[in-house]
């Protein structure tokens, strides 16, 4: 058996599912084999994964999304680095009730960036989502050497509103290594920076953004791309069209700018963690998450999952808390069968607060159906 399950969010982390989906196939079946390997999209929980598939732990001070200073980790192994911009500018970082969706800013994305680099990375898996912010990159973009002044000549402000101000952007001071290095950018979402389908109008809210505040972003990043694209010519343009520009309130588009290359976020992940020949040792692949719902379909980690599964030949199955998806729907993606913890406790409040336990009594089920 292979556990390639992502978290359960607010209830248990990805390397918890996998202890709880162990102990439960036990109870059916003493001896089975298993192997466990968290898996994670690029969201929160990534760098967590990486380290559960043996890369090494390195943490590292940087600037909160708000500026105050925070510990927040990478993974490394070899020359290869996993960064999460969630560990530093994540909505994780923010005080318990505040939320500052027109000033939060991922200059400590930027720094952790430089961490790696510091580190001897060459390859840098900068994995994006559950942001608190909406600057579109600016501040890790600062953080690695870029000069965004106002007309005065001075910084602007920190965050996605402070880009309203905007008026020169010098990029030649940005860290020569970024040059020399395959940055990945691995998120689960495509969409373009700006417009309906744009970082503030989709994500915005999310983060805290009133209406008003969402027109104000649109509009300020519009501006900020149109001030780079005077600074780098027409490439600037096309970034803020490509997609995944608008993941993690558009820092894709400020990795975009450093020449990063866009992934499915599990893609990458199930490459980095060595998914290949594990499943080829798997009789049975069990995946999951906290909903399994229409975004599953859409780049989450249970479809690339079964995705990847269903290519080598094995059959999948699926844990999750919740389940929105009709039996043809799990087919297409590859999925013969999921095991909602609302099978065992239809109160989802109960589900949520006791979802380990809970868990290991659907696995157990799990392992009498596939192992008895």
């Amino acid at each position: 058996m292979l556990i390639a399950a992502d978290k359960f969010k607010g209830s248990l982390t990805a390397v918890q599912v996998a202890e709880r989906i162990t102990a439960g196939l036990r109870r059916a079946a003493p001896d089975v084999r298993v192997e466990a390997m968290p898996v994670a999209d690029g969201g929160d929980g990534t760098v967590d994964a990486a380290v559960a598939a043996g890369f090494e732990r390195r943490e590292v001070r940087v600037a909160g999304p708000l500026g105050d200073e925070v510990t927040a980790a990478f993974a490394l192994r070899g020359d290869t680095a996993v960064v999460e911009m969630a560990e530093a500018s994540g909505l994780q970082r923010l005080p318990a009730g505040v939320l500052a969706p027109l000033t939060a800013s991922t200059y400590g994305s930027g720094e952790l960036l430089r961490a790696a680099l510091d580190a001897g990375a060459r390859t840098v898996v900068f994995g994006v989502g559950g942001s608190a912010t909406t600057d579109g990159g600016a501040g890790m973009l600062s953080a690695l050497g870029a000069r965004l002044l106002d007309a005065d000549g001075e910084p602007v402000a920190p965050g996605g509103g402070g880009l309203a101000d905007l008026a020169t952007a010098d990029l030649s001071g940005l860290d020569p290594r970024l040059a020399e290095i395959d940055l990945v950018l691995a998120s689960d979402v495509d969409n373009p920076l700006t417009g309906p389908k744009g970082a503030p109008a989709v994500y915005g809210p999310q983060k805290g953004a009133s209406p008003d505040d969402v027109a104000a972003l649109d509009a300020a990043l519009a501006h900020y791309a149109k001030v780079l694209e005077t600074a780098l010519g027409p490439q600037a343009a096309r970034h803020a069209s490509a997609p995944g520009a608008g993941a993690a309130g558009g820092i894709g588009y400020g990795a975009l700018l450093l020449g990063a290359r866009f992934r499915a976020g599990i893609e990458v992940m199930l490459d980095v963690l060595g998914f290949a020949p594990a499943v080829e040792r798997a009789d049975l692949v069990i995946t999951g998450e906290g909903s399994l719902d229409e975004q599953t379909l859409h780049g989450k980690a249970p479809a690339g999952v079964a995705a990847a599964a269903r290519a080598a030949g094995k059959e999948v199955v699926a844990v999750c808390g919740r389940l929105a998806l009709a039996p043809e729907a799990l087919g297409r993606a590859g999925i013969r069968r999921a095991y909602p913890l609302t099978d065992e406790e239809p109160d989802v409040s109960v589900c949520i607060a006791d979802a380990g336990p809970i868990l290991e009594r659907v696995a157990e089920r799990i392992g009498r159906d596939f192992l008895s």
